[in-house]
């Protein structure tokens, strides 16, 4: 229990007060994190093209046993954002597991890329690990953390007042498979692709073959080419759809999964981080918001890495 205060007591309290000023004085100097979603240009998808080297800094590979695993996208310098599927059956075995960023070729990730392990991973509550589920979307703590570069910086999270129309150009980035069964080849340069906005009725229409009705859930984005071609594929998996908004890029949805890679008619599926952003704050302390109500001027307009009933994983 504290002492009164009184006598000995407001002495006490006065020392500790005292005690804490340089604590404070510190915690006052230490940077702001870095904007979020504002690349530092310095100057495979199926169907996709090579990206420019730190073009995209907050993507980063999830590695299982030191080999690219899953895509994912850098929240704060402590936390990354990925696909739950991504874990099944090693959910508790987080030193299998590690994050590679700042790596623009897998092949060779350069001095300036940074390592780290995963001290745990937390999946959404709902997720259910039997085939393909709402809220395919987890949590990777980082053990430590990370040094922001041009190479490596946090994506934005789109704010309440952001919404996505069909057509609207949004992009996707991984080093997945560009066909199926076929790896990218080194060095295994990031790969990118603009892919449209899909209605959500049409692709609920176009997935009640095959995979049934009700597979595509109100948390769910579609995003590709209705004549296949181009597309995320296996290894794409927990990477970012991004789209930009008034100049900021925003984490609209995580690469689920997808039926074949790039096949007609079946596009790309997608986690929306609009249908769970009150979760991921809960858990992530420092994530940015951005959207139009930060006048980042006018809604995200027309624009997947391959990956099958089939319903193949990315």
């Amino acid at each position: 229990m504290p002492p009164a205060l009184g006598g000995s007591g407001f002495r006490i309290l006065t020392s500790l007060l005292l005690l804490a000023a340089p604590a404070t004085l510190d915690a006052a100097k230490t940077p702001a994190p870095p904007a979020c979603g504002k690349p530092q240009r310095l100057s495979r998808v199926v169907g996709g093209e090579d990206s420019a080297d730190a073009e995209w800094p907050w993507v980063v590979s999830i590695q299982r046993n030191g080999t690219h695993h899953c895509a994912g996208s850098l929240l704060t310098s402590r936390w990354a954002v990925t696909a739950a599927h991504c874990f099944k059956g090693n959910l508790h075995k987080p030193s299998q597991f590690s994050v590679l960023l700042g790596a623009w070729q897998l092949g060779n990730p350069g001095q300036r890329s940074q390592t780290v392990g995963v001290a745990w991973v937390q999946p959404h509550p709902v997720y259910s690990w039997r085939g393909v589920s709402r809220a395919d979307i987890a949590l990777v703590r980082l053990e430590h953390s990370v040094q922001f570069s041009e190479r490596i910086l946090p994506v934005c999270l789109p704010d309440s007042s952001v919404h996505l129309p069909r057509s609207t150009d949004c992009w996707i980035a991984g080093w997945g498979s560009v066909r199926d069964g076929v790896p990218l080849p080194q060095p295994q340069t990031l790969q990118k692709l603009k892919v449209p906005i899909i209605d959500s009725e049409l692709c609920s229409r176009l997935y009640w073959q095959g995979a049934g009705q009700g597979v595509i859930t109100e948390d769910m984005l579609c995003a590709g080419y209705m004549e296949g071609e181009r597309d995320a594929c296996l290894g794409d998996s927990g990477g970012p759809l991004m789209c930009q908004v008034g100049g900021t890029w925003l984490l609209a949805g995580i690469i689920s999964w997808g039926e074949g890679c790039a096949e007609r008619n079946r596009p790309g599926v997608y986690i929306s981080l609009a249908a769970h952003r009150s979760w991921v704050q809960r858990i992530v302390q420092g994530v940015q918001l951005r959207g139009h109500s930060q006048g980042s001027g006018p809604t995200a307009r027309p624009g997947r890495v391959p990956g099958t009933a089939r319903q193949r994983r990315r």
